[in-house]
């Protein structure tokens, strides 16, 4: 049976439904819409003040701004200044005020609540441990100081009203030697807030392959990696990443679109890479912003995020670097919505994407997705309808 529309006419019942399903959610709307974030670096997402009270209690002196605000920006500024050098620089300066237990303890709690309050329903955070023992921690003091740190988060957040759950990501660095202990400590804190390992840094004269042993170590303990590929590097390390190495995910996969060709007409031709990222349902780890900072795309309007979504590739939205891109994951959907009309439905489907994407188990995942983010995005949907919105 139709419902009876306020105007008491099933026709004008349909029409509303209809408005409403095309209708741009509005910013408040996309605030409080549950969200999947699936990329995201935990030294690339501290609070500019955090940054700032961490220097002065270290002792590091190398910071360019002291003022939390004007720090912020300089971050920004040197994230978006086409200057790689300017750009791992700010990591040097995160980094370098994250190697205590209270520090990673306190970025990883506030990352956590940052998050819930940005509408994230669960998130995968990455960090490398190797980058945080400068201080005197050995690798597992690091693991389980961040580990700890997500869990507090996550109390004061649901204490609040906002309930998130976090899963670490361990990160070996492409240029370094030490991709197989990180992935055997991965492997170690398994089910103890650890969900699974990637590998990071410049893709070019790095490739994945390098790490082999650390891939193979994993595919044979069945637990889950992602891969850094075809950000800059582009489709051979899309290749690799997948057929050597056996990724369950991209992190970016952007440059996919390399293989992808637009006729004149409009008519669309998929490569043999291509389609077959397409047909695997390989999820894609796109991250809007960051791509644009680091060249991959040259404007939102432009980003390979409208043309593989249209194509029902496995995409999902991440933030990448809060900090450096000053971006949350509301901004990255509301600058989807402002360029492509995305609607709720568009931000669901990218949602249950992150969702069916995520390396939990599948219960979790569909109790996620079936008891959270259908329900609130339904919820969404009914305020358009009957308010009037």
């Amino acid at each position: 049976m139709t419902r009876p529309s306020p105007s008491g006419t099933p026709g004008a019942a349909t029409d509303r439904a209809v408005k409403a399903a095309r209708a741009l959610p509005t910013a408040d709307q996309i605030l409080r819409a549950p969200k999947v974030l699936l990329h995201d670096h935990l030294d690339g997402g501290l609070r500019p003040a955090t940054v700032a009270e961490l220097a002065r209690d270290a002792g590091y002196t190398g910071l360019p701004e002291s003022d939390p605000e004007k720090l912020g920006i300089w971050f920004r500024e040197a994230a978006d200044s086409g200057s790689l050098e300017r750009y791992l620089e700010t990591f040097a300066h995160t980094t370098a005020v994250m190697q205590s237990r209270d520090a990673l303890f306190r970025v990883a709690s506030e990352c956590a609540q940052d998050l819930a309050a940005d509408g994230v329903v669960y998130a995968e955070v990455r960090y490398a441990p190797e980058q945080h023992l400068e201080g005197g921690l050995g690798l597992e003091e690091v693991v389980e100081a961040v580990n700890d740190g997500f869990r507090e988060g996550e109390r004061l957040a649901a204490a609040e009203g906002r309930r998130i759950k976090v899963g670490a990501l361990l990160t070996a660095m492409r240029h370094a030697a030490r991709s197989l202990e990180i992935a055997t400590l991965a492997n170690a804190y398994r089910d103890r807030g650890v969900v699974g390992f990637d590998i990071a840094g410049a893709e070019a004269g790095f490739p994945p392959t390098r790490h082999l042993e650390a891939f193979e170590y994993l595919k044979r303990e069945n637990n889950h990696f992602t891969i850094h590929a075809g950000e800059a590097f582009g489709l051979p390390s899309i290749w690799e990443a997948l057929q050597w190495c056996g990724a369950d995910r991209l992190g970016h996969g952007v440059r996919i679109i390399d293989d992808i060709t637009v006729a004149d007409d409009g008519t669309v031709s998929l490569g043999r890479l291509a389609s077959y990222v397409r047909d695997k349902r390989i999820p894609l780890e796109l991250c809007p912003t960051s791509n644009l900072q680091t060249g991959a795309a040259s404007s939102y309007a432009e980003h390979p995020i409208g043309l593989l979504s249209r194509l029902k590739f496995r995409c999902t939205v991440n933030t990448d670097n809060r900090l450096m891109s000053g971006t949350t994951m509301s901004r990255e959907f509301g600058h989807l919505v402002d360029v492509f009309g995305y609607t709720l439905d568009d931000l669901q489907w990218f949602t249950t994407n992150g969702m069916k994407s995520a390396f939990l188990p599948f219960d979790q995942r569909l109790a996620m997705i079936n008891e959270v983010i259908k329900p609130r995005y339904a919820e969404l949907r009914a305020e358009w309808l009957f308010q009037g919105a």
